[in-house]
């Protein structure tokens, strides 16, 4: 393949990681033979029903109700949820990230939103819903009966949650809830947004409560699928609330205490996160290897000239290092000793990798990198909202240096 490699290229012409190479006794210690055992059964369960349907969840800019249901079925959708409300109940982090990854090297738009369901919004039903809204919600989570949003970012509000305008006001028995948000992932066709409202105004970030609302409540709509640079697959919306009106069932835990819940589970978003961000550059960065194996120019592989060898050899090293450093961060919030700085750094130092490292795929492509067709070219779109969301890498940064005592 003297002029590069045939268009809409298939995930098996690749390794599934980078070619093995002498030099190097390190390996991942993280993961057992369970582990390894669950990798299989996810990347069987991906290339069944997953790799054949990719391009038309890129036309559809969404991920068909049959996706969710199949994904439910094998069991993939409860790993957070009890087995007595229909889930796996599997109690270790490891195989959420051994999940992400293998959705992140097919791609990185089914990571996102896989990741929002079901590694972001039910936890929070797990951990504060009353038994009765476990029973409402968690075994149609578990199947994909019940898709799930969360509702944080508003428009104008960005990373900054406290100053959220959504709006709940006691009415009786009810609350009244107005407002909207935008930049949802699982909105367009979420059954349950766990929505992020302002029930005390005078109390600032001490007066935001959660709301479980349904899309079938009066006054919920959403807006059109937002037209994203990247990430075309996940179906990113807006939300409008309108004079919808609910009763105490919704509340998701205490009044008022909503922004201590994000703050207490943010963590383990941001750290999902940096595990996809590693996982979906790694699977690019073997792929370009191998396109540098096979790529002749000058009468030679192009990975032999030596800026370029010299290139790839940076890149598989920040890529390994991330990748180790990551990994113990997942090993430790397994453990339920990772900090909300550990998680910051992780997603932060991950996500300014993988934006290089697949930079630089694209460049090592030449001309072929900036085709859609090719797999590096989408991977470098829908890896730059990476540096963005889960609260920017801005603020990522601010939260470690506070931590430093400034």
């Amino acid at each position: 393949m003297t002029e590069g490699l045939h268009a809409k290229q298939a995930l098996s012409a690749f390794p599934p990681s980078f070619p093995d190479h002498e030099g190097s006794a390190v390996r991942r210690t993280i993961y057992d033979q369970d582990h390894e055992a669950f990798r299989d059964s996810c990347a069987a369960f991906l290339a069944k029903h997953v790799t054949p349907n990719l391009e038309t969840y890129l036309e559809e800019k969404a991920l068909p109700r049959d996706f969710w249901l199949s994904a439910g079925a094998e069991g993939f959708l409860g790993l957070e949820i009890p087995e007595a409300f229909g889930g796996a109940e599997a109690g270790d982090f490891r195989f959420n990230a051994i999940w992400a990854e293998e959705l992140s090297k097919l791609n990185a738009a089914l990571a996102s939103c896989m990741a929002i369901h079901a590694d972001i919004a039910v936890p929070y039903i797990v951990d504060l819903a009353t038994d009765e809204q476990k029973q409402r919600w968690l075994p149609g989570c578990a199947t994909g009966e019940i898709l799930t949003a969360i509702g944080m970012t508003e428009p104008g509000g960005g990373s900054d949650l406290a100053a959220l305008k959504t709006t709940a006001v006691r009415d009786g028995d009810e609350w009244v809830i107005n407002g909207s948000k935008t930049f949802i992932t699982n909105g367009y066709s979420a059954d349950l947004v766990l929505t992020a409202v302002r029930t005390s105004p005078d109390k600032g970030a001490k007066g935001i409560t959660l709301f479980g609302l349904e899309a079938t409540d009066e006054g919920f709509s959403r807006g059109r699928k937002l037209d994203k640079v990247g990430q075309s697959e996940a179906d990113t919306s807006e939300l409008f609330f309108e004079n919808v009106r609910v009763g105490d069932d919704r509340i998701i835990g205490e009044v008022d205490r909503g922004f201590i819940y994000m703050m207490e589970r943010l963590p383990q978003e941001r750290l999902t996160c940096a595990v996809s961000n590693v996982a979906h550059a790694k699977q690019i960065l073997a792929e370009t290897i191998q396109y540098a194996h096979d790529r002749v120019a000058f009468k030679q592989p192009i990975g032999s000239l030596q800026h370029n060898k010299f290139l790839l050899a940076e890149l598989v090293t920040k890529i390994e290092v991330a990748e180790a450093y990551v990994d113990q961060v997942v090993l430790a919030h397994t453990d339920g000793e990772a900090t909300a700085i550990d998680a910051a750094k992780a997603k932060w130092w991950s996500s300014e990798i993988q934006n290089d490292v697949l930079d630089h795929c694209v460049q090592l492509h030449g001309g072929y990198g900036f085709m859609n067709e090719y797999r590096v070219a989408r991977a470098w779109r829908d890896a730059r909202v990476s540096k963005i969301w889960a609260g920017s890498n801005e603020i990522m940064k601010e939260l470690i240096g506070r931590d430093l005592g400034f």
